[in-house]
Formats: C-alpha cells, structure tokens, sequence
C-alpha cells in the first residue's frame, strides 16, 4: 500500500477513535446509569390479563395501572406491555409488595345503585339490603377526594361526576326521595368490586322526583383517613376494564442491591488489573497497548449504556464484567497472526497489518457467533437477563472497535520506535507455547476416534448427574416463592424444622453465603410469606428479608419453554451460519461440540446441587457463544491450511495443526477471561457466584471440547474429501 494511502487510513482511524472516546467522556461525565430494582432495591410485578381480554383492555388497564402508580407516589416507575396479556410494573424503592398489589390489582369496577329493599347484601351500616341494576359506572366519575366528616365523626369521600353522569345521580336519587325517611328504599349504594362501600341514605331535604342537583356528591361511611384516603386513591384512578392476576413478583432490598454493585466494581477492577498484568507479560509494549485500548473499550461500551438509556441489572452488570475479559480474544487473534507474519517477513510495520487483516476473518465470525446468543438472550428472555443481552451485545462490539481500530491506531503511532526495537514490542517472537510445541513435532489425531471415546465418557457422566441427582430448576422454571434473608446465625436446620412445624414442610432451605438464608417454597400468598418471615426471624436470631421472587406456575412452565426454544434456535442459528461460512461438515462439528457442552454444564450443576435460575440461563447461551467462538478461530485456520498450499497433507494433520497453531490464542485468552470469572466468583456471593461457577465451567469444557470433539469429528466428516 502506498505510503500515503496509509497515511490518509491512519488519520481516518485516528479521527474516528478521538471522536468516539470523546463522546464517550461526555456522556460518562453528564450522564447517570439507569439501575435495575435488582442494583437499588424495590419491587417488580408482572400483572396478567385474562387470555379472553382483546389487545385493547389490556391497553386500557396500562393506562389506569400508570395513574394508579402516580397516585402511590413512586420516584421513576417503569411500565410496559409484555406481550398480549403481560404488563410489567417497576416500582423502585417498595419493599411491602403487598400494599402495591393492593392497590394495583383492583377490578375497582365502581357502580351506583338503587337499594330496593332489605335483603343479604351487608353494607358498612350494618344491616343488609337487595340492590337494584347499576345506574351509574365509574367511568361518569371525574375525580375524589377524603375530607373530614361535617359530624365530627371519622372522615367522608367526595365525589365529582363527568359526562351524563349528573343527570344520571339526579335520576336515581329522584326516585329513591319518593320513599319516607327509614325506608330502606330511600337509600342509593356505592358499590366496589361488588361489596357495598356506603348506602347512604337521601337527605330529607330533596324532593320526590327531583332528586340531588349538581355534579358532586358524598360518600359518608365513617371511614378512618387511611381507608377513605385508599378509596378516594382507587375511584380517583378509575376502573380496571378487566381482572389482573399477579403472575410474577420480585423484591430486593436496597442492601443487596449495594452489594453487588460493590462486588462486581471489584471484580471488574480486579480483573482488568490482573488481565492487563498478564497481556503486558505475554506481549510487552503490544499487551500495554492492548490494555490502553481495553480502558478505552471500558469507556465506550458504558458510554453506550448510557446513550441507549439501557437499564443495568445484575445479569447485564455481571455482562459488562465478563466482556472486559472477552474484549482480550480481538487484541489476542491480531497479535498472534503478527506474530506468524514477522516470522516470515522480519518487518514488524508491515507484519502488524498483516496481523490485523488475516485477523479480521476470525475477529468476525467469532463475535458473531457470540452476538446470536447475545441477541437471543434479549428477544427471548425477560426480566433482568434481558439486559444481561443487552450488555453482551454492546460489549462484542465495543470490543470490535477497540481491537480493529483502537489498538490499531496506537500501535501504528508507537511503530517507529518498535522497528527499532521489535524485541519491545511482544512480537517478535512466535512464543514459548507454539514454538515449543512446534519442535515437538506432535501429531495430535493420530487416532481421532480415542478423543471421541473421552468426550464420549465425560458427556456420560453429566447425563448421569442429570439422572441420578436430577437439575434443580428455580423457581423461574416451576413457580413458586423464593425469599431470600441476611441473618444473625445461620442455621439451616432450625429454620427447616420451624418452617415444617408451621405448615410449610415442602420448603427447601439453603445457606447463602456467610450470614444469608434461603428458602424455597410453592406459590403461597403475602400472609403465608409473612409466616415464613416470622419462622426464619426466630430460628435465626433476627433476619431481614432481601428478596422475594414469586413466580405463577403458569409463568414458569411458559419459561421454561421459552429456555428450551432458545437452546434449539441457538443450536440452528450456529449451525446456518457456519454452513455458510465455512462447511456443513465444520457446522455439524461445530454443534457437536456446542450440545456436549452444554450437556456438561447441566450435568456438573446437577452433581454439584445448584439451583438452575433465570441467571443460569444466561450463562449457558453465553457458553454456547464461547463455544462456538473456540472452535471457529481453529476451523477458520483449518480453511487457510487446506488452501492449494496445503495439498498433499491428509486432513487429520491439518486439523491439528490448525489446533496447536491455535493454542497460544485459546490459552491467552482464557486466562483474560479466567482472571475476571475469578474475581466475579470470589468476590460475588449468590447469583454472582453460581453465574461464574456456570460461565467458569463452560470455558473449561468450550476449551476442551474443540480439541476432543469438534476437531475429531470434523476429521471423521471431512478426511473422505
């Protein structure tokens, strides 16, 4: 390339990082993350109109659920249809559910009615009348308010019409004045949800068949503040057009939330320290480069959180984490093939862009691989692992640029000095690792059937923990109640024998942590939580509740569908698109590799007893991402080796040799990703800590599973060609 050809892509560049990185310090510097209720504390519900309602009640109850939301006073509630018959309500801050549910999940379905008589229908007074037909709804009503009584005595609602509903109230007060005073007759009921709230009687002063004029009127029922206050509240908002059950809720304290975002910074500044340590161990000036293009890639990516107005969430928190480590694969695959490229040409400049541009392919096809899952996470998740994709996604390709265009735009600043010095840039050599290998001389599928045989094995041991201990699925996946406690003595076995002493003998109980508790139960009511709280509180000295997830069993097998509907369209996806890439024969070795992984993490988190959970989910599509990203980098090799420069060499050899001049990338990059995973699973506690454990184990069997599966049956598929 012309020098100055080069010189105009390197100003390109360059502008293009500068003005990347300083939009991002703007938005880092006048901008504020938006955090899940999982981060600050609150409460989310999942309300659930009948199958039978039409998209528009549903609509219309989203409507009268955000002003009832209004009305209870909640800093930046969230709102949102979720699907035909879902709304989702956020609300930060709520830790007494109950009071919400109250409030939110009313019918409210106000009517006025006549009384024609005594009869078995109570009222607040005390005796019981029959009701005629409704002649006024809730939808005649403007607006209530509770105001002190003109007695004296408890407080009163007032109530203000609209439309035709004056005329209405007039009419049927009208007729009820016919009747004398104390005739129940006389009498005109307030009814809510088909329980009479006041029956007040008419006042002596209007006329028979001129009824009460005016657009207002008075529910006198000697309510006290906060029950009229709750029924002005429910009038005022108006009525529901359709029931809503709660499907799902979740709680989280605010403590919780504090500590994981202090577990995960942690973590993330931990990892990065330990993943730079290393990158400038392996490749000298290079590996700093690439550590000062990974902050950079830090920067954008939260930039871009912020700039969708994206909500962080534990999952997308632990995310954000994880793809500092992965961000290392880029910078990884570029310096390794500069680093074959100056062993042939001894010219570090021109060797570097050869890196990046024999890079690019693999760079490619690896991120995307990860961008599918990614993708699937957010189109077929709900809740907090949503946004555990949406990280992902912006972290793939944040990293992208970091690796393409950051890194590159550095080195090619500091390429003076390191022609004069290749030995400072990290690249001078092929590295210990390949070139010991390489002396070796190993053929490694010699007899490719033996690896099939160990991979055969291993996979049979996690189906036997899938049948011997079966995988504990959370509540997520068969509805139920989990709630979660911080305690001042952990002891299991007086909380599970106080819980069977009161009734609820099917809990699981577990240890969480040092100073936490769990309990798991079926889908039980606010007053049977309340029991629970009571028991744990005793058998552990003290406890304060930190979450509490509920779940409907209808919800739970609908998700546990959707999981299973996502694992085949992830397998399918991969599949096509390596089809398309490179080989059918390397796409079905491919998945081969991809389902035996994901055997083995099942298997291992049912021998180990861990809880399966929404979380869990989110990292195994991340380890079919990983998985496939593996054995993508060797089989894009595998596809330069077999190129007429090849020819002559039978097909096992090349695969292996495609792996060992892959294993400097695979090992590098894995202890990146290592490092992270590490601190997220000795630092994080809970649903951190399993979600390393999950992702820690798929990189080991990902790893693995490329040299012992995929390659051996790439060989078995592909040798006859």
């Amino acid at each position: 390339m012309p020098r100055s050809s080069a010189r105009r892509e390197l100003v390109v560049r360059g502008l293009l990082s500068l003005g990347v990185l300083a939009a991002s310090a703007f938005l880092l510097l006048t901008s504020t993350p938006r955090l899940g209720l999982d981060l600050r504390g609150g409460t989310r519900l999942v309300l659930e109109t009948p199958t039978e309602a039409s998209s528009d009640a549903t609509d219309r109850a989203l409507e009268v659920l955000r002003r009832r939301v209004d009305e209870l006073g909640v800093a930046e509630p969230v709102l949102a249809r979720s699907g035909d018959h879902r709304i989702v309500v956020e609300l930060p801050g709520v830790q007494d559910p109950a009071e919400a549910i109250a409030v939110l999940g009313r019918t409210a379905q106000l009517t006025v009615r006549p009384v024609t008589g005594p009869g078995d229908v109570p009222t607040p007074e005390g005796d019981g009348v029959a009701l005629g037909e409704a002649v006024l709804t809730g939808d005649g009503i403007k607006d209530a308010r509770e105001s002190p009584n003109p007695d004296g005595v408890g407080r009163q609602v007032g109530v203000d019409f609209q439309g035709d509903a004056p005329g209405q109230w007039q009419q049927v007060t009208g007729a009820a004045a016919c009747h004398q005073p104390g005739d129940p007759r006389r009498r005109v009921a307030f009814v809510l949800d088909d329980k009479v709230v006041s029956a007040p009687q008419v006042d002596p002063s209007v006329g028979c068949g001129t009824g009460m004029i005016g657009d207002s009127t008075r529910i006198t029922g000697r309510f006290g503040q906060a029950e009229a206050a709750e029924l002005a509240l429910v009038i005022r908002s108006g009525a529901l057009p359709v029931p809503v059950e709660v499907v799902e809720q979740r709680t989280v304290g605010p403590t919780l939330g504090a500590e994981a975002i202090e577990a995960s910074s942690r973590a993330a500044v931990i990892g990065v320290l330990l993943t730079g340590a290393f990158l400038v161990f392996a490749y000298r000036l290079a590996g700093l480069v690439a550590v000062l293009a990974l902050a950079g890639y830090a920067a954008v990516s939260y930039a871009a959180l912020l700039l969708i107005g994206a909500t962080l969430t534990l999952p997308g928190l632990a995310g954000f984490v994880l793809a500092i480590g992965m961000a290392v694969d880029a910078n990884v695959l570029v310096f390794e093939r500069a680093r074959e490229e100056f062993a042939r040409r001894r010219r570090l400049g021109r060797s570097v862009d050869q890196g990046f541009k024999g890079a690019v392919s693999a760079v490619a096809d690896s991120n995307i691989t990860t961008l599918l899952a990614a993708g699937l996470l957010f189109w077929l998740a709900v809740g907090p692992v949503k946004g555990f994709g949406v990280t992902l996604s912006i972290g793939v390709l944040a990293s992208l640029f970091s690796a393409l265009v950051l890194t590159r735009v550095l080195l090619t600043l500091i390429m003076p000095v390191l022609e004069r010095k290749p030995a400072w840039s990290g690249l001078h050599s092929l590295g210990r690792v390949r070139t010991w290998l390489t002396a070796r001389g190993i053929e490694l599928y010699r007899r490719p059937s033996h690896w099939l045989v160990v991979a055969a094995a291993v996979v049979v041991i996690a189906l036997g923990g899938l049948v011997v201990r079966g995988l504990d699925l959370g509540v997520e996946f068969t509805g139920g109640r989990m709630l979660d406690y911080t305690v001042t003595r952990v002891d299991v076995g007086a909380v599970r024998t106080g819980l069977a002493e009161a009734g609820f003998g099917d809990a699981v109980v577990a240890a969480s942590g040092d100073d936490g508790v769990s309990v798991r139960l079926g889908p039980v009511d606010e007053a049977a939580a309340a029991r629970v709280d009571d028991v744990v509180a005793r058998a552990s000295g003290g406890a304060e509740q930190v979450r509490d997830e509920l779940i409907g069993p209808s919800l739970g097998s609908e998700l546990r569908r959707d999981a299973v509907i996502a694992l085949l369209i992830a397998v399918l996806a991969q599949l096509a698109y390596l089809a398309v890439r490179f080989d059918w024969r390397l796409g079905v070795a491919t998945v081969a590799a991809l389902v035996s992984d994901v055997v083995v993490l099942l298997g291992v988190f049912a021998w180990l007893g861990k809880t399966a959970d929404g979380v869990f989910l989110a990292a195994l599509l991340t380890v079919i991402g990983y998985s496939v990203n593996d054995s993508v980098v060797v089989f894009d090799r595998v596809r330069e080796l077999t190129r007429p420069a090849g020819k002559g060499r039978t097909y096992a050899s090349v695969v292996g040799t495609a792996v060992l001049q892959t294993v400097p990338r695979t090992v590098n990059t894995g202890i990146g990703v290592l490092f992270v995973l590490a601190a997220l699973l000795v630092l994080g506690d809970g649903s951190l800590a399993d979600f390393a454990t999950a992702l820690l184990v798929g990189l080991i069997a990902g790893t693995v599973s490329t040299v012992v599966t995929a390659a051996p049956v790439a060989i078995a598929l592909g040798s006859r060609r």
